[in-house]
C-alpha cells in the first residue's frame, strides 16, 4: 500500500529539535533538498507501486530516493546509511521530516527494495530535470544585485544552455565509455568449476535430506575433488597439459554431481527443498558445465555470454585493454559530458562498440539543448566513416586527425598544418573533463567496485553514483558564487572606504595649510 504525498520541502524554521538548537541553513544537505527535483522523483515512484490498500504503508519517493544518495555520497554501506540517518538531523531533514525522530526510519533490508523501485527511465529524467534547472536554482541564493553580473558565472561557455532553441550548432559535446567493475572474485575455468562443485555437494546434501534411511546418500568424492584443486592451485607454473587435465576432471566430478541431482528428483526429492538462490546456483551451474565442456573440447578460451560468476550470473568480461586491467568484469557504461553535468546514455552487461552511440548522443544533445553541437570531443574508437559522415551532414566538428596520410610540410601550408595541430592538442584537452568524472566516481565514489548483487540494483547504484557527481558539481558552484559575491562586496567597501579616506586627506591638508576655515567653508570643501 502507498499513501500518496506531496513532495513539498517544508519551511527551514519549521524543523523541531527536541533538543534546541538551531540549524544552519548553509549546510550541504540543507542546499542539496533545495536542487533536487523531489516532484519528479515522487511521480516515477508511484509508478513502480500498487495502492491496493492493503498491507503496511511504503516509504515515500523522497526517503527512497534520498537513501540512495546518503549511502553514495557518503561511501558506507546500508546499515550504515540508516545509523547516520537516525544520528543526523540534517540527514532527516534531507529526507522531508519535519522533525528529529530517535528511531530508524525502515530497515537496512529496504534499501535494495529501494533500488528496485527506481528504473533506468526514472533516474534519466531525474538527472536531466536536475541538470535543465540547475543553473536557475544556483542563482537563488545571490542577491538580486549580484545575480546578473557576467562576472558571478562559473564553468564553461554557456552556449550549451537550454535556453537557447536556434538551429545553428553551439557547444560542446564530450562523449566516452567506461567499466563498472562488480564485486566478484578475479574468475578461471578451475576456481569456476570448484565452485560449482561444491554448491552441487551442498544441493545433494539437501535434496537427500527427507529420503534419509529410505535411500542411499550418493557418493560425491568430494575429499579427493578438493584434494585435486588443492594440488593444481599449488602448482606455480602449471602446463597446458596439467591445466586441461585438472579442469577434466573437476568436470567429472560436475557431471557426476549433476547426474545424482536428477537421480534424487527420480526418487522423491522436490525442488521446494531448495531456496530461491540455491535453486537459481543450480540453473547457473548447469549453463556453466555446458560452456566449460565446449571450450574444453574445441581448446578455446572463448564462449558466448560466458558465466563469470555463479552468484552474479549477469556479469559479462569487458575487454578494456587498460595497463595493469586488460579485462574487467561488470557492466560497460557510455557517457556524455555537457557543461560539466554528466549524462548516462547507455548502459549494458554485454560487451558493445561505444562508436555506435555517437549518433544517438548527438541527437539527444539536440533534443535537450534545442541545438547540435559545435564539435564533438571523442578518442580514436569514435572516428569511423559512418560517424565521419553524419558529422559532416550536420556541421559538427569531430576531434582528431583527418583520415589518410599525414600531409606534407610545405612553406605554403605550414601555418595552416601548425593551427591543426594546436587544433588537435586543444581537443584533447578538452576530453580531460569526462576522464575526470569517471576517476571522481570511481575514486571518491562507489563505481570502482559495485557491491549490489543483483542486475537492477547495480544499475540503480551507477545511475545515483552519476547523479551524486551532478550534485557535487552544483554545490561546488554555490559555494564559489557566494565567495564571489562576498569578495565583490569587499572590494565596493574597500572602494567606497579608499574615497573617504581621500577626501579627508585632502580636507585635512587645506586646514593645515589655511586654518582660518569658517564652518561654511569646511563644509563646501568636504
Amino acid at each position: 500500500m502507498y499513501h500518496k504525498t506531496t513532495p513539498d520541502q517544508l519551511q527551514f524554521v519549521d524543523f523541531y529539535l527536541p533538543f534546541g538548537g538551531k540549524m544552519d541553513k548553509n549546510n550541504r544537505w540543507v542546499k542539496l533538498a533545495e536542487i533536487i527535483p523531489w516532484e519528479t522523483v515522487e511521480k516515477h515512484y508511484q509508478e513502480q507501486l500498487a495502492d491496493t490498500g492493503m498491507g503496511a504503508p511504503a516509504k515515500s519517493g523522497r526517503i527512497a530516493f534520498g537513501a540512495l544518495v546518503i549511502k553514495e555520497k557518503l561511501g558506507c554501506t546500508d546499515e550504515e546509511t540508516v545509523e547516520q540517518i537516525k544520528e543526523n538531523h540534517y540527514l532527516q531533514y534531507f529526507l522531508g521530516l519535519h522533525e528529529y525522530r530517535e528511531e530508524a526510519l525502515f530497515d537496512p533490508s529496504m534499501m535494495v527494495h529501494f533500488r528496485c523501485r527506481f528504473k533506468q527511465d526514472a533516474f534519466t529524467a531525474i538527472n536531466d530535470e536536475f541538470i535543465a534547472g540547475a543553473s536557475a536554482v544556483s542563482e537563488t541564493d545571490i542577491p538580486d544585485d549580484e545575480a546578473g553580473d557576467p562576472a558571478q558565472k562559473t564553468g564553461e561557455e554557456s552556449a550549451d544552455a537550454p535556453a537557447h532553441t536556434e538551429e545553428t550548432n553551439q557547444g560542446k559535446l564530450i562523449i566516452d565509455a567506461t567499466c563498472t567493475p562488480a564485486d566478484i572474485t578475479y574468475p578461471t575455468d578451475m576456481k569456476l568449476l570448484n565452485e560449482a562443485r561444491e554448491k552441487t555437494e551442498k544441493i545433494i546434501d539437501l535434496l537427500h535430506a527427507p529420503l534419509k534411511g529410505d535411500h542411499k546418500k550418493p557418493r560425491t568424492y568430494r575429499k579427493q575433488a578438493r584434494k585435486n584443486y588443492i594440488n593444481f592451485t599449488k602448482a606455480k607454473k602449471p602446463g597446458t597439459e596439467k591445466r586441461r587435465e585438472a579442469i577434466k576432471a573437476q568436470l567429472n566430478y560436475l557431471k557426476r554431481n549433476l547426474g545424482h541431482i536428477d537421480a534424487l528428483l527420480t526418487r522423491g526429492a522436490a525442488l521446494a527443498e531448495l531456496k530461491a538462490y540455491d535453486y537459481k546456483c543450480l540453473l547457473v551451474i548447469h549453463t556453466l558445465y555446458a560452456q566449460q565442456l565446449e571450450m574444453y573440447e574445441k581448446k578455446e578460451q572463448r564462449v558466448a555470454d560466458r558465466i563469470v560468476s555463479i552468484s552474479q550470473p549477469h556479469v559479462r568480461p569487458i575487454v578494456r585493454g587498460k595497463a595493469g586491467k586488460n579485462v574487467e568484469f561488470g557492466a560497460k557504461l557510455s557517457a556524455s559530458c555537457v557543461n560539466g553535468f554528466i549524462y548516462l546514455d547507455h548502459l549494458s552487461w554485454d560487451a558493445f562498440n561505444e562508436g555506435g552511440d555517437l549518433v544517438r548522443q548527438s541527437e539527444t544533445f539536440r533534443r535537450r539543448h534545442g541545438h547540435y553541437p559545435t564539435s564533438i570531443h571523442a578518442d580514436k574508437i569514435y572516428r569511423t566513416r559512418a560517424n565521419r559522415k553524419y558529422c559532416k551532414e550536420k556541421g559538427i566538428r569531430l576531434s582528431g586527425p583527418a583520415l589518410g596520410r599525414p600531409r606534407k610540410e610545405t612553406p605554403e601550408n605550414k601555418e595552416e598544418l601548425q593551427a591543426l595541430k594546436e587544433q588537435a592538442y586543444t581537443d584533447e584537452l578538452d576530453r580531460i573533463p569526462i576522464e575526470g568524472k569517471f576517476g571522481n566516481c570511481k575514486r571518491k565514489g562507489t563505481l570502482a567496485r559495485i557491491m549490489a548483487k543483483l542486475s537492477q540494483t547495480s544499475e540503480s547504484v551507477i545511475n545515483v553514483g552519476l547523479i551524486v557527481l551532478n550534485l557535487d558539481k552544483v554545490l561546488r558552484e554555490l559555494l564559489l558564487r557566494l565567495c564571489l559575491w562576498l569578495l565583490r562586496r569587499i572590494k565596493n567597501y574597500l572602494a567606497a572606504y579608499l574615497g573617504s579616506a581621500k577626501q579627508l586627506g585632502k580636507v585635512m591638508s587645506q586646514m593645515i595649510s589655511r586654518p582660518a576655515y569658517s564652518i561654511e567653508q569646511l563644509r563646501a570643501i568636504a
